[in-house]
């Protein structure tokens, strides 16, 4: 669910409404160079209020350093962030009070307990009662000390201190390393949630299973420049299948290996091959071989279709 502003526009003397999406986030020709190292290099791209975006690549692309540029810990080389219609850098103190970060390395004071944490944000924001509902949920013992909580625990922590007030914005940079399954997807359920009340989520991960399961759309960073920005439907649609194909008599590899099918394996009575995008072409020609014998379709994963941005 998004929020949407309202514009009119004449029409044959009518006003007529129509809806556009507001933006949460714009980055805009977005650098930081350290030295002769060009982290991000050119990067611009938008975010609408009430979307879940995952921001994608591998190590060493300049995700980290690009969300560090958004809270304004470091300084861009060049280039304008602007949040929740604000300059990320101008206004970054009034800022803070509306956005939830987590950073990919928890950093904690290790002398305090959990209940010190908690305590000392909520004295920031004023008190919340959602940080118990999450307690509960990630079994978090808040008596702990930092210095001796699990990487896990520690984990369960930033999460609560980022999501306890509910933020307009989230930014988040890998939220569920260290969780099992089950807490990993009530994580999803709450980001799920707080996007359908109209906050938005931004979140950097690896985990490419969960950014298929909760992401409305991806960009993806390669050496500091975006590759593509594409949505989860879309990214589907690009989806690579292997066919494995069996045959009573011949098999005919010449008839079947053509343009857009590839052969990842042979043997005495089959084929295995691959597909990117539509696979129905294949099945027509498959369907006229009276000697098929049997047929078994699997979908590649979603991180093989990103791995060909980065060919």
């Amino acid at each position: 669910m998004h929020n949407f502003q309202v514009l009119t526009k004449p029409k044959f003397g009518l006003r007529i409404k129509y809806l556009r999406p507001m933006t949460a986030i714009r980055v805009q020709n977005l650098k930081k160079y350290f030295g002769k190292t060009k982290a991000v290099n050119g990067v611009s791209f938008e975010v609408n209020e009430g979307e879940i975006l995952g921001f994608l690549g591998p190590n060493g692309a300049g995700k980290t350093t690009t969300i560090r540029c958004m809270m304004d810990f470091i300084r861009p080389t060049e280039g304008k962030i602007e949040i929740l219609g604000r300059d990320a850098q101008k206004d970054s103190a009034e800022l803070k009070t509306d956005i939830g970060y987590l950073s990919s390395e928890t950093d904690l004071y290790k002398s305090w307990t959990g209940a010190e944490h908690i305590n000392f944000m909520e004295r920031l924001r004023g008190i919340s009662s959602f940080d118990e509902e999450l307690e509960k949920e990630l079994k978090f013992d808040r008596r702990k000390r930092a210095g001796v909580l699990s990487t896990g625990n520690r984990q369960k922590l930033g999460i609560i201190l980022a999501l306890m007030h509910q933020p307009k914005l989230l930014i988040l940079d890998e939220p569920t390393v260290g969780l099992d399954p089950l807490l990993q997807n009530y994580i999803y359920e709450i980001l799920r949630a707080e996007a359908a009340k109209g906050n938005t989520i931004f979140m950097s991960s690896h985990n490419l299973a969960e950014v298929e399961k909760i992401c409305d759309r991806v960009v993806i960073l390669k050496d500091g420049k975006i590759v593509a920005v594409e949505s989860i439907n879309d990214i589907k649609r690009k989806r690579i299948y292997t066919i494995y194909a069996y045959f009573e008599g011949d098999v005919p590899k010449k008839d079947l290996v053509t343009n857009g099918i590839g052969l990842v394996e042979e043997f005495s009575d089959g084929l295995v091959l691959n597909v990117k995008g539509d696979i129905k072409p294949l099945l027509t020609k498959l369907s006229g071989f009276k000697n098929l014998k049997d047929l078994e379709i699997t979908h590649a994963s979603l991180e093989e279709v990103f791995m060909e941005f980065y060919k």
